[in-house]
């Protein structure tokens, strides 16, 4: 096979991820780099980001990442995306964006949720006939805060003058393929994000019931374009700043929960990943829309042309890692006169806090001497929806220190993956060999406490941090006739190493599993009485 070179972004919700692949029988990272940019927390609940800002990063990074691949742009044959989800970017006729995009994670829009769909007879906090219609035409319903529609209906509340303006709804990646190429598009997948898309068999298309039932203008839709379709070609003037060639064939890409599974391999029916980043999730590959409403569980619309995701999502699972590193490692109170990292000393053997971090929680026993830490640092989705669940250490006592309060915090985050696998199983069956990715997988001390939680033989790839990059480069490879669908992405991504459960930490981690599950039903109102 002849060797093709691709770019693909990352765009997640802290940072770019710039990466430059050689795409062959295999796809090999070339070259790469990374840029930060801000998170905009209000207290209100609103999660903002700006997109000059990705755009920013992009631009600064294409050029690192192309002088570390040694690769001329001009040979650059294709372009795409993986992004965040669910976010909303409004934009004008010319294509710029009317407002600061709202991230996934924004929740002010409690009023709209209330009164577009959870009033009146409910089921899962959704009206039940608005309920039972979206879940015949969409195979979802949009009963979260941080459902998409309601951020719009904020705006058009809120913000008239500036909704007035707006020419086209766009998610995250579709806008900043709208800046290199000027046309306006939406992927399947991002589609079927919105919760608008109609899913049945002779639609596959925006759905004007739905907009009819929750109030959205249907002239707003963008074009609907598969994962692997040419959108267009880039733009002299996106060339000039991102250090590229105009010409370029720019591709749909995905959104991460369409492409991180396709990034780690997990492709075929029944394969099950977990992905551990900002955020987590359980997804399992199946044949149909499936839906779990009282779990707020659903199957989304994949990159794999009908194939769907069964999709389970946690809002903060490594962002708790580093809300520990912050807050639990680092002297934030300046207790002592002098600090230095243990990455600082000359003799240090860590590449990172990180990598230290990993060793001290290695030491401490399973269950973290009953220390339980539940992870919903910013609300919580799966399987309960409650903006208003907040994290918590349960059952300190004398002895516990912060060690055991490290091990608890991803122990946490691995027994709420565990919790997803049991819904997930009500409804189907997910893999016994799972495919973990994200940075999370980076540790192995992670890894082996994952496998022995869930109980999982848990797998491993090469790079797992660049998954999304990879997830994108699959699709430039479809994309450009080099592999014939997304599925052939299996045999191009092995597993590197595997994890197997110890069966004396799952007795420990079962018993424990129960009392975690407790503590959101045992506090609900308490967090209700705090935060709502």
């Amino acid at each position: 096979m002849d060797k093709k070179y691709a770019i693909t972004y990352d765009i997640g919700t802290t940072g770019v991820k710039t990466c430059v692949f050689e795409i062959s029988d295999t796809i090999k990272l070339l070259g790469g780099a990374s840029k930060g940019y801000e998170l905009y927390v209000f207290p209100d609940g609103g999660a903002e980001q700006d997109p000059d800002e990705w755009w920013s990063a992009m631009c600064d990074t294409t050029e690192i990442a192309l002088e570390k691949s040694g690769i001329d742009a001009k040979n650059i044959n294709g372009i795409s995306f993986c992004s965040q989800a669910q976010g909303l970017v409004l934009a004008d006729k010319d294509g710029n964006f009317v407002r600061r995009a709202m991230s996934y994670m924004d929740q002010r829009a409690k009023e709209e949720l209330k009164k577009g769909i959870a009033h009146g007879p409910q089921i899962a906090g959704a009206n039940i006939p608005k309920l039972l219609k979206s879940l015949q035409i969409t195979g979802a319903v949009a009963a979260s805060v941080k459902d998409p529609v309601w951020k719009y209906k904020w705006v058009e509340a809120h913000e008239p003058e500036k909704f007035s303006k707006v020419h086209k709804w766009l998610d995250v990646k579709d806008y900043l393929i709208t800046r290199m190429t000027g046309n306006f598009s939406m992927t399947r997948d991002s589609a079927f994000a919105t919760l608008l898309y109609d899913i049945r068999k002779g639609k596959k298309c925006w759905s004007k019931e739905m907009t009819n039932m929750l109030g959205v203008k249907f002239d707003h839709l963008p074009e609907i374009k598969e994962c692997t379709d040419k959108i267009g070609e880039l733009t002299e003037k996106a060339a000039a700043e991102l250090h590229l060639v105009p010409g370029i064939a720019v591709f749909g890409g995905g959104s991460d929960a369409s492409l991180i599974g396709v990034g780690a391999g997990a492709v075929e029916l029944g394969d099950t990943h977990i992905y551990s980043g900002t955020s987590g999730w359980v997804g399992t590959i199946v044949e149909k829309s499936i839906v779990d409403a009282s779990a707020m569980i659903a199957a989304i619309v994949g990159a794999d042309p009908g194939k769907y995701i069964y999709f389970a999502e946690l809002e903060t699972a490594g962002k708790c890692l580093e809300w520990a590193k912050d807050h639990l490692c680092l002297d934030e109170v300046g207790i002592y006169l002098t600090k230095e990292q243990i990455t600082d000393s000359y003799e240090a053997k860590y590449t990172s806090l990180y990598d230290y971090m990993s060793e001290v929680i290695d030491q401490v026993p399973a269950g973290a001497n009953g220390v339980i830490f539940t992870p919903w640092l910013h609300g919580n989705r799966c399987p309960f929806e409650d903006p208003n669940a907040r994290g918590m250490f349960f059952n300190l006592s004398l002895e516990s220190g912060k060690s055991e309060m490290l091990r608890a915090v991803i122990e946490g985050v691995c027994m709420h993956l565990r919790w997803f696998i049991e819904v997930q199983e009500k409804k189907v069956q997910t893999s016994q060999r799972v495919r973990f990715v994200g940075g999370g997988a980076l540790s192995p001390v992670t890894c082996q406490i994952l496998a022995d939680v869930t109980g999982k033989t848990i797998e491993t790839i090469n790079s797992p941090q660049n998954v999304g990059a990879v997830g994108a480069a699959v699709i430039v490879a479809c994309g450009l006739g080099m592999i014939n669908s997304v599925s052939d992405a299996k045999k191009l991504i092995p597993s590197v190493n595997s994890y197997y459960p110890d069966t004396a930490n799952k007795a420990i981690y079962d018993k424990q599993f129960e009392t975690f599950k407790n503590l959101y039903k045992s506090n609900k109102a308490n967090f209700t009485a705090l935060n709502g």
